[in-house]
């Protein structure tokens, strides 16, 4: 058995990332860089009006100044300016030549003959100055980089209309156990529905991966071996749940080795979900997840989520905070670090869910987030501080 950390360092060591594509901007966010992305102009191109308001020269305030021409967001100035006079100009537009600032409308008073003073004691100069926010060839973007939505607007600016990405790998979702049916079915005696398939198909989606569901696999050797080298062959990353552990009927990983799969741990010092199984070929990884849902969707987060925006290029850190317990915490047994669902409450403390165990699904959706409890440590008192991974 491995220590979480180890089992962590042997995840993402030597990760072979997917290739790469060119996709339109608007099909771009939540994918992953994979070229550093540099500017081709400056930003702003040009001195600019930061304000709606008048240019002109700062030695003029205290004159009246004549209004020579009207200068809109596009238009280029036809005329330069000079003393006593003042061109009106629009948010954005081109500063014309001569003018060193501009007063804000509001800060002016209109005469008659087209002329305006300004009627304040100062004024700041009110000019977007040319490259003041991006040069020419300079660095936007690195290489790796998870886009959002706020990146969208730069890439667009600085004319990356076809960003190269890495591909999305492709992963294969399987449950074993004859006493699963597919949600539609009403479950008879000894039977259950298959819940975790359709948990980490949308978990794989939310991390803006392709799920490639291949159903429910019988429990037996034949089937399994059928369904395992199938699933290996034509995906990046396979993740079953169920058959990992030492029933009569847990024999996966036996599969897994009779198909080339170089199995790097098969038990992890966690709780919930120490009977996972990690393993790769030469094309594909594989996790074997418990069965219990609530242990599959832990394990995918912490484990098969990394792994995969490592693929595609990205060094993947789950949000983490540290929080004040609302309650003393007590375990009997602490051999292995634990993960404990938990809520915020609005004083910004940890409080326990009703909790059953890692068979508990609804523990999962009542929760705001995880609590990590280490190894070796039983009791935890009110009022300390606990590592907490929000959902």
């Amino acid at each position: 058995m491995v220590s979480f950390e180890e089992a962590m360092k042997i995840v993402l060591s030597d990760v072979r990332q997917t290739g790469t594509e060119r996709v339109a901007l608007n099909d771009s966010l939540n994918r992953i860089l994979a070229e550093d992305v540099f500017s081709d102009i400056d930003m702003p191109p040009f001195d600019k009006a930061a304000v709606d308001g008048y240019a002109c020269r700062r030695e003029d305030l205290l004159e009246e100044l004549e209004v020579i021409e009207l200068v809109a967001a596009g238009d280029v100035p036809s005329k330069k300016v000079e003393s006593g006079k003042c061109t009106k100009i629009m948010t954005g537009a081109m500063l014309p030549e001569g003018a060193d600032v501009i007063l804000m409308v509001e800060h002016t008073e209109e005469l008659p003959n087209k002329k305006i003073r300004f009627i304040e004691e100062k004024t700041s100069n009110n000019i977007a100055y040319k490259a003041e926010d991006v040069k020419t060839g300079d660095l936007i973007w690195k290489k790796g980089m998870l886009i959002r939505p706020q990146h969208i607007a730069t890439f667009a600016a600085v004319g990356c209309a076809m960003p190269l990405v890495y591909k999305k790998p492709k992963v294969a979702i399987m449950s074993t156990g004859d006493e699963l049916v597919e949600p539609n079915i009403k479950p008879g005696q000894g039977k259950i529905r298959n819940s975790n398939a359709y948990q980490l198909i949308a978990q794989v989606e939310a991390a803006n991966c392709i799920p490639n569901y291949m159903g429910i696999v019988p429990d037996n050797e034949e089937d399994t071996d059928r369904y395992i080298s199938k699933a290996l062959a034509e995906n990046d990353m396979v993740v079953l749940t169920g058959g990992v552990s030492m029933g009569d009927f847990d024999f996966v990983p036996k599969i897994m080795l009779k198909n080339n799969v170089k199995i790097l741990f098969q038990k992890v010092a966690i709780k919930p979900g120490r009977p996972t199984v990690f393993g790769k070929t030469d094309k594909s990884y594989i996790f074997g997840l418990p069965g219990n849902p609530v242990s599959s969707f832990i394990n995918f987060e912490v484990f098969a989520k990394p792994l995969l925006y490592k693929m595609m290029g990205h060094d993947y850190s789950a949000a983490a905070m540290k929080l004040p317990l609302g309650f003393d915490f007590h375990r009997k047994t602490s051999d292995r670090l634990e993960f404990i669902p938990i809520v915020v409450d609005k004083n910004g403390s940890i409080m326990p869910v009703e909790y059953h165990g890692s068979a508990h699904i609804h523990a999962i959706c009542l929760a705001g987030g995880i609590m990590t409890i280490p190894k070796d440590v039983s009791e935890i008192k009110k009022g300390e501080f606990v590592d907490v991974r929000p959902f």
